[in-house]
């Protein structure tokens, strides 16, 4: 059995959590191929590494001495080797990218702090160090090239039984180090499950795995036991942010589960995601509920706007020509609303309503900001007859207006729209409609 073992910032953020992260690793043989962050904040440490790697790159780009900023990473790293008793030699390495920093690629000198921290764990691990930019291959167009990925990585898995990996980073065909988006760890993570045909890829951070709501907002939410590909698109989405969403995409084409754990509580089973879950009364109607604020709407009257088969394609240009990302588009009979990201339109959306004029001329057109989209989420919705009465029941019942309503064929979510002063308010009545 082969699981792919990744850890994030927090659970590799000091001596304490490098030893958390090897009880794990010992407790089960079958985790030979670890991927590991830059180490992030815990106790003492405020700072994430990549944040001060980050803020070097800015003092360089404005001629500012970096050198304060950079003695405190190397400090970091010096006292993880110095508590741990490790031998990795990094203080000739550290001191050389001190010199070049200013000559060093944005993308080189941020995968550091990931090479680093990968270079010790390896080591307290008694692990072979393989670096990403010798085995994650990227094509020109940011895409990874899995052929050669996985070529390069099967031939990593014959050389060493075990070994520690940074996440974060690959190459590019020229041979330039490129980084993915931050998080990115999480993808390096799920690029190697599927590449070395994991049987599972264990994602290890601060949290149990996925909770039905944001715990902010709901005092103690029931945890998410198992969830499916489709419903953590659909919450990561509006912010169920535990794992970065563009991991689900290699592990989902080869069928491997995921399970979220807690490095700091290993004994808590975390969430399992899968492809499918096969249908079961004792699983909740609704598996969870996430939400963004920050959102407007241009709302287009138009009578027998139907009839013209151009209408939308003449609409939907106009955002196209601004450059702005419609997010969801319900409609009527002779009126249709658009839904975009209010920072998007801030500045603009006066210049954006006189081009909706001039290219379709409506009868009308409203503009509407200060919007929240909640999506309500489960794949037993559609099997479960009500589920939109009782959730509609409950906003009515707390006196929460709903603007936009939005539903897909599938079934798989609903979408609401309330103003974000009733933001909170309207979460807490959905979960507590669907909890009690």
């Amino acid at each position: 059995m082969i699981k792919i073992t990744k850890f994030g910032g927090s659970s590799v953020a000091n001596s304490e959590q490098f030893k958390k992260v090897k009880s794990i690793i010992e407790a089960d043989e079958a985790r030979r191929f670890v991927v590991i962050s830059a180490a992030g904040k815990a106790g003492e440490d405020k700072n994430k590494i990549t944040d001060l790697l980050y803020l070097c790159n800015a003092h360089v780009e404005y001629h500012v001495d970096y050198m304060n900023i950079f003695n405190m990473i190397k400090e970091r790293f010096f006292k993880i080797k110095s508590d741990l008793g490790l031998s990795t030699d990094i203080e000739g390495e550290l001191d050389e990218l001190g010199k070049n920093l200013p000559k060093l690629s944005v993308d080189e000198l941020v995968s550091r702090g990931e090479y680093f921290t990968s270079k010790l764990m390896a080591d307290f691990l008694g692990f072979a160090f393989v670096d990403a930019k010798d085995v994650i291959r990227f094509n020109y167009d940011g895409t990874i090239d899995f052929e050669l990925t996985e070529k390069e990585l099967e031939v990593a898995m014959l050389k060493y039984e075990r070994f520690v990996i940074p996440g974060f980073y690959g190459v590019l065909p020229d041979g330039q180090i490129k980084v993915m988006s931050r998080g990115g760890s999480d993808i390096t993570g799920s690029i190697l499950a599927k590449c070395l045909k994991a049987d599972i890829y264990e994602n290890w951070t601060d949290v149990s795995g996925f909770m039905m709501a944001d715990p902010r907002i709901i005092e103690n939410p029931r945890q998410i036991d198992k969830i499916t590909y489709a419903e953590l698109r659909e919450l990561s989405y509006m912010g169920a942010s535990v794992l970065h969403e563009d991991a689900v995409f290699p592990v989902k084409e080869a069928n491997i589960p995921i399970n979220v754990l807690n490095t700091n509580k290993p004994d808590d089973k975390g969430t399992i995601i899968l492809d499918s879950i096969e249908p079961s009364e004792k699983d909740p109607r609704v598996t969870g509920i996430a939400g963004r604020k920050g959102f407007s709407s241009f709302t287009i009257y138009k009578k027998h706007m139907s009839d013209d088969a151009t209408f939308l394609q003449k609409l939907l240009n106009v955002f196209v020509k601004y450059g702005v990302t419609v997010e969801h588009m319900p409609s009527g009979i002779d009126s249709v609303s658009l839904v975009v990201k209010e920072k998007d339109v801030a500045n603009r959306y006066y210049d954006i309503i006189e081009s909706i004029r001039k290219e379709v001329k409506p009868d009308n057109v409203k503009y509407e900001a200060g919007i929240s989209i909640i999506a309500c989420v489960g794949r037993n919705m559609a099997t479960r007859p009500g589920t939109s009465g009782k959730l509609f029941t409950a906003l009515g019942a707390d006196k929460v207006n709903v603007k936009v309503i939005i539903q897909a064929f599938d079934e798989i979510n609903i979408l609401v729209g309330v103003a974000t002063e009733d933001f909170e308010r309207a979460i807490r009545a959905i979960y507590n409609s669907f909890n009690h």
